[in-house]
């Protein structure tokens, strides 16, 4: 299932749109490419993200992937119960499975993002 109200990156990243935060996160589409999620690498507090760009890594008994931003902006907050438990994170993808929370720098760059529809037509394929 692909939330409607979210926009989505080709890389299985996910934002909401709360004002002028953007909480992000990865899809369960994301996860289940994933398998078992083992650790996580956020930022912290205060530091730049910029849209198209790694703000992290998510390692997994698969593979390790760079997380990419969906929007540029300040990192506001980290939840740090994903640092604690990545193991948990596939539970709720959209959810409390959160990553970060970013102060946008440019609305515009949220039109870049595809769309839930756009999202669902990528992952089928």
């Amino acid at each position: 299932m692909v939330p409607k109200d979210l926009r989505y990156t080709d890389t299985h990243e996910w934002i909401r749109i709360e004002g002028d935060i953007g909480v992000v996160g990865v899809t369960q589409y994301g996860f289940e490419k994933l398998g078992d999620v083992v650790y996580i690498e956020l930022p912290e507090v205060g530091a730049k993200v910029k849209q198209g760009e790694a703000f992290g890594v998510i390692e997994s008994v698969k593979a390790a992937v760079d997380l990419i931003a969906p929007v540029s902006g300040t990192v506001e907050e980290v939840n740090e119960s994903a640092r604690k438990s990545p193991e948990n994170l596939p539970n709720d993808p959209y959810g409390e499975s959160w990553l970060i929370k970013i102060r946008i720098d440019n609305p515009s760059e949220i039109e870049k993002l595809l769309s839930s529809s756009a999202y669902e037509e990528l992952i089928k394929e």
